[in-house]
């Protein structure tokens, strides 16, 4: 799988997020919250420093959904690295129950896209070797064709169209958040966004 370099379509984000998500697990052993983005000025990623709680969580949602109205994003992918959990055949799912403290957990990468006109998931059962360490994706045996997904990290593209307005006052925010470009590096022409 290669990424795309200039990613144009839903599926083509999906592939550079995976793509992503497989290059974090093997250089890091971990997967940073990442958005990534197709908007008017083209391809983004935005990582947050840190997800420490539940406010750092909220900002992040937050800080994404600025992200894609500033830059007018028609496509957009969360990747996470959580922990889930699934009803067996015949059951019902236990929602009081945190997947975090489920005993039949499952760790893996969510890749959650979304454009104007479709909506994807891809789910990556991360394999970790005797020492912990990340040893690959499996397969994953949740069903495809969810519909849709919750949670603060869910639905981050806006449903309407922005306009210039909206734009220039979710730039202002990111500014005063202070969001800025990082400098990008040689041979990427793609910025990524800091705090």
């Amino acid at each position: 799988m290669q990424p795309k370099p200039k990613p144009e379509s839903l599926d083509d984000l999906l592939v550079n997020a995976e793509h992503y998500a497989n290059f974090s697990m093997r250089n890091m052993g971990r997967m940073p919250p990442t958005l990534f983005l197709i908007g008017a000025n083209g391809s983004f990623m935005f990582i947050p420093d840190n997800l420490a709680d539940t406010q750092a969580k909220d900002d992040f949602a937050t800080t994404a959904r600025l992200m894609c109205i500033a830059h007018a994003a028609t496509v957009a992918v969360m990747a996470l690295e959580v922990w889930m959990k699934c009803a067996k055949p015949g059951e019902k799912l236990d929602m009081t129950e945190p997947p975090s403290e489920a005993f039949d957990r499952q760790e893996v990468i969510v890749l959650m896209g979304k454009a104007r006109d479709a909506q994807k998931q891809k789910f990556l059962p991360i394999i970790r070797s005797g020492n912990g360490k990340f040893f690959g994706f499996g397969e994953s045996d949740v069903p495809d064709g969810i519909d849709q997904m919750k949670g603060r990290f869910a639905q981050i593209l806006p449903p309407k169209i922005v306009d210039e307005q909206m734009r220039a006052v979710a730039e202002a925010m990111l500014t005063v958040k202070g969001i800025t470009p990082a400098k990008i590096r040689s041979g990427s022409k793609r910025p990524r966004f800091k705090m």
